[in-house]
């Protein structure tokens, strides 16, 4: 499994809020990393490069490398908190990823040919019922992103889970039911002249 970043970490003893705020102040982030049946390690990570990580993108869906003290171990991100006025990270948890691992991530939905679709044509809105899908995946595997074509989608149609041609190994966590992923939702006044042409054919039937 090739690591998409890789960070430089150093253990972290002290613990608390004003250890968190001393740390942040130095430059340095409370994280942790946990999982594969050993024990918990607290670590510092340095803002700077943790943001820039963060904001290139699948930060939960990629595997990393953090280097502690010169020992390496290979991660997953598996939740972040933000700062709830500035959005500064202030601390991360990472999850350990041993090889043949299987991991549950939030892989998200990218819908393909929307400028052509022609349900949007018709004056149709496409509804996203879920922007991302929670999936049961291989670490070595880990999708990008789940991919709807959009090429032949009509007014009311539902785009559901069975449509979307999964990676090998891969398996939404939902399996009792064909979910609904979006729909492309009917213009109003195609409704309406869709119900208008119902009620003249049982008209019709009923002479």
């Amino acid at each position: 499994m090739a690591a998409s970043y890789e960070l430089k970490a150093s253990a972290r003893n002290r613990v608390g809020k004003g250890a968190a705020r001393a740390l942040r102040r130095e430059g340095l982030l409370p994280a942790v990393i946990y999982g594969d049946k050993k024990p918990a390690l607290p670590i510092t990570i340095p803002v700077k490069e943790t943001t820039i990580t963060l904001h290139k993108g699948g930060f939960l869906t990629h595997i990393g490398m953090i280097d502690v003290d010169g020992e390496k171990h290979q991660v997953i991100a598996k939740d972040f908190q933000l700062h709830p006025v500035r959005d500064d990270v202030m601390h991360v948890d990472f999850l350990r990823v041993s090889k043949g691992s299987t991991l549950t991530v939030e892989v998200p939905v990218h819908f393909l040919n929307e400028e052509t679709c022609p349900g949007i044509k018709k004056g149709g809105v496409l509804n996203i019922v879920r922007h991302t899908v929670e999936m049961n995946v291989p670490a070595d595997n880990i999708p990008e992103a789940l991919e709807i074509d959009l090429a032949k989608a009509q007014p009311g149609d539902s785009l559901h889970i069975s449509a979307v041609k999964l990676p090998e190994g891969c398996q939404p966590t939902i399996t009792d039911r064909d979910f609904t992923i979006a729909t492309i939702a009917a213009p109003a006044g195609m409704k309406e002249t869709d119900d208008e042409a119902d009620e003249e054919a049982g008209e019709g039937e009923a002479e």
